[in-house]
């Protein structure tokens, strides 16, 4: 089902428009990495690297959340029976005597 669900996120989600934000984040990485030595320069991209992987299963978490929220509220919605707008119209006690008029 984790596939299924990770499937249907890629089909639906947007990704948010942050370009001010993508670009502030790749100048600043551009600038450490030049005043960086090697070895500090493996552990930042490491550190980005894994916070990327923990943004990725965060957001795949909330969409399968969302979605057995969504899901749950259908079940029951329709264990209630499911909603028509024409027969609520015709429950109308008003409109019924309008009708015959």
């Amino acid at each position: 089902m984790h596939d299924y669900m990770q499937a249907l996120q890629q089909r639906f989600f947007r990704k948010p428009q942050c370009e001010d934000l993508r670009q502030t984040v790749e100048e600043t990485c551009k600038e450490l990495f030049t005043r960086m030595g090697d070895e500090d320069k493996r552990k930042l991209l490491l550190i980005v690297d894994s916070m990327d992987a923990i943004r990725e299963e965060v957001s795949l978490e909330s969409f399968i959340t969302g979605f057995k929220l969504a899901w749950g509220i259908s079940r029951e919605l329709e264990a209630d029976g499911l909603y028509s707008f024409d027969e609520e119209e015709m429950r109308q006690p008003w409109r019924r005597s309008q009708e015959e008029d």
